[in-house]
């Protein structure tokens, strides 16, 4: 094995334990029965995208990238 595969697996498993840890951070989307009177049009359900959420979803897509470049990468078998 070489040794770019050696880095390319070691920071594969680190993408995945960093991916599982920050979706199960992530809040559940369903807002519940303070839907049905309108109580989700708060100032933190317009704001999201600055809050901690609105990190942790962009950090989730920025991981689940990753996760797929890696993946496909480490299947060519060029190492």
């Amino acid at each position: 094995m070489s040794a770019l595969r050696i880095v390319l697996t070691i920071l594969f498993i680190i993408v995945c334990i960093v991916l599982t840890a920050i979706v199960l951070m992530q809040e559940g989307k369903s807002a519940g029965l303070g839907a049905v009177a309108g109580a989700a049009e708060t100032y933190w359900g317009k704001n999201k995208g600055r809050s901690m959420e609105g990190l942790l979803v962009k950090l989730t897509k920025l991981c689940a990238v990753l996760f797929m470049v890696l993946a496909v990468v480490l299947n060519l078998n060029v190492f």
